[in-house]
């Protein structure tokens, strides 16, 4: 077969049960035909920003049941479903690697086809950006205002690893990764078009720096900032070298 004939069966595959059930040919139409793709990186461009688009959406809705579960204080299922989450962030991060692959030149190529739009337009990154302040208030609901406790019980004054902590880890870990995931776009961006470049939108790259320095949920931040001065206060303000101990007075 020669390379036509190649792209032929890849754009329209054999389709049995497996891919019927799974709609490989509507999803394989989801890409521009090969024949008109700009460059031969194009192809990859569309499918990992639509592969992210998918796990986004997956993300949402696991989140949509974790706000039921919280509301539920179903410990067990919350930590499950945040566990899920964490890995689809996890490959959300790793995937964008494949897009460092391409050279400048191409990835320039690539964005003249996308018109006005720039990946802050992303459908499942500003849903997902919603549902954070959802998740604080049933946390905050279910597991520290209805048993009376405060951040600061949970992790300091009353500190028992109970459920009220594992459920804050869970949602911190999120923070963390998702954040992770936005700086790791960043470097990507920087090392394509470089952070000092305008956007399809004509807006400076820099804002982007803000959104990765966001913070989903403050409060399970700040506590440590908080626990870190008052152990400064009171231990950590003047210590003997363990190194080199005081030496003993001679009598």
């Amino acid at each position: 077969m020669d390379k036509s004939d190649y792209h032929a069966r890849i754009e329209a595959p054999e389709m049995r049960d497996y891919g019927v059930y799974l709609k490989v040919d509507q999803l394989l139409a989801c890409q521009k035909p090969l024949a008109e793709m700009v460059n031969a990186d194009e192809l990859q461009f569309q499918i990992v920003h639509q592969v992210e688009e998918l796990w986004m959406k997956l993300i949402a809705y696991t989140l949509v049941d974790v706000l039921d579960y919280l509301e539920e204080q179903d410990t067990h299922r919350i930590v499950t479903l945040m566990g899920r989450v964490h890995r689809l962030v996890r490959m959300m991060t790793v995937q964008l690697d494949l897009l460092e692959t391409m050279s400048p030149k191409e990835y320039q190529q690539i964005r003249l086809e996308l018109g006005n739009g720039s990946g802050q337009e992303s459908p499942g990154f500003k849903l997902i950006l919603r549902l954070p302040p959802d998740l604080w208030r049933a946390f905050r609901h279910a597991y520290l205002d209805g048993r009376g406790l405060s951040v600061e019980d949970i992790y300091d004054a009353h500190y028992d690893h109970g459920d009220a902590y594992v459920v804050a880890e869970a949602l911190i870990e999120f923070d963390e990764l998702f954040q992770k995931f936005r700086a790791n776009h960043l470097y990507l961006i920087h090392r394509s078009i470089g952070l000092g470049a305008k956007s399809l939108k004509g807006r400076p790259v820099e804002i982007l720096e803000g959104g990765a320095r966001h913070r989903f949920f403050p409060e399970l931040w700040d506590i440590r900032c908080d626990m870190t001065d008052r152990w400064g206060a009171a231990y950590g303000t003047v210590r003997d070298s363990i190194s080199h101990p005081p030496q003993a007075k001679a009598g």
